[in-house]
């Protein structure tokens, strides 16, 4: 078996992952929730209006004040619907298992034993933020 047809195999088993299940799961009960989905479409119609008036160059301060707050109320609103605290675990649990994978791949990749290696937990999976995989 050469190295895509394991990539594959490897991409199937993230599938068959309780954590790639519970992500689509919590994504899925996400886009049924018509609530949750008209507040996302206020939340993203009030941020452009309050992007819009912070253009202009003498944009009315007090109509600012006003769309940041409704914006902030928005989103807490947004990111404590049940469904959201749900898809946001959910999702963070398969980010944690794509950066493990990644950070192994990454350290066999620069020479290290496979069956040693072993994911920082203190990585963000970001490369950018890092001074290298040891």
């Amino acid at each position: 078996m050469d190295v895509m047809q394991m990539t594959r195999e490897l991409g199937r088993a993230i599938q068959e992952d309780d954590r790639f299940i519970a992500y689509n799961l919590a994504k899925q009960a996400n886009d049924h929730d018509e609530q949750l989905q008209a507040d996302i479409a206020a939340f993203e119609n009030k941020r452009q209006k309050l992007s819009v008036e912070c253009s202009k160059e003498n944009g009315d301060t007090e109509l600012i004040k006003s769309l940041d707050d409704e914006v902030k109320s928005l989103y807490q609103k947004i990111m404590s619907n049940r469904n959201m605290v749900v898809f946001d675990g959910a999702q963070r649990a398969l980010e944690g298992l794509i950066s493990n994978i990644n950070q192994i791949i990454t350290m066999c990749a620069n020479g290290e034993d496979p069956d040693t290696c072993q994911p920082s937990e203190s990585c963000t999976g970001s490369c950018s933020s890092c001074s290298g995989c040891c």
